[in-house]
């Protein structure tokens, strides 16, 4: 956690959508993984324009985009080659709700 997250965001990560500790950016920011990764969501039209509000760049955009998929591509990969998780996350167990 050099750079990014401090170790208290890193922890309210599950309540990102609501904690004062994330900054507008941030929050559209773990919204639009969210919804990318999430198979019962959508990154829709209205969505999209929001995103583009915050980063303005086609790069940027683009960019998160790559990063996000990048990493839903090692979780895959992992989980099909039972790689165990190093304890990072913060998510509760499959079939619990945060």
């Amino acid at each position: 956690m050099h750079a990014g997250l401090s170790q208290q965001q890193f922890d309210e990560l599950p309540n990102y959508a609501t904690s004062d500790l994330f900054t507008t950016r941030q929050r559209i920011a773990l919204e639009y993984a969210e919804r990318i990764t999430m198979s019962d969501q959508d990154v829709d039209e209205a969505f999209f324009a929001t995103v583009q509000g915050e980063f303005e760049s086609p790069e940027a955009i683009v960019e998160l985009t790559a990063i996000i998929a990048f990493e839903n591509f090692r979780a895959k990969f992992n989980h099909a080659l039972l790689v165990e998780s190093n304890g990072f996350c913060a998510l509760p167990p499959p079939g619990e709700e945060r």
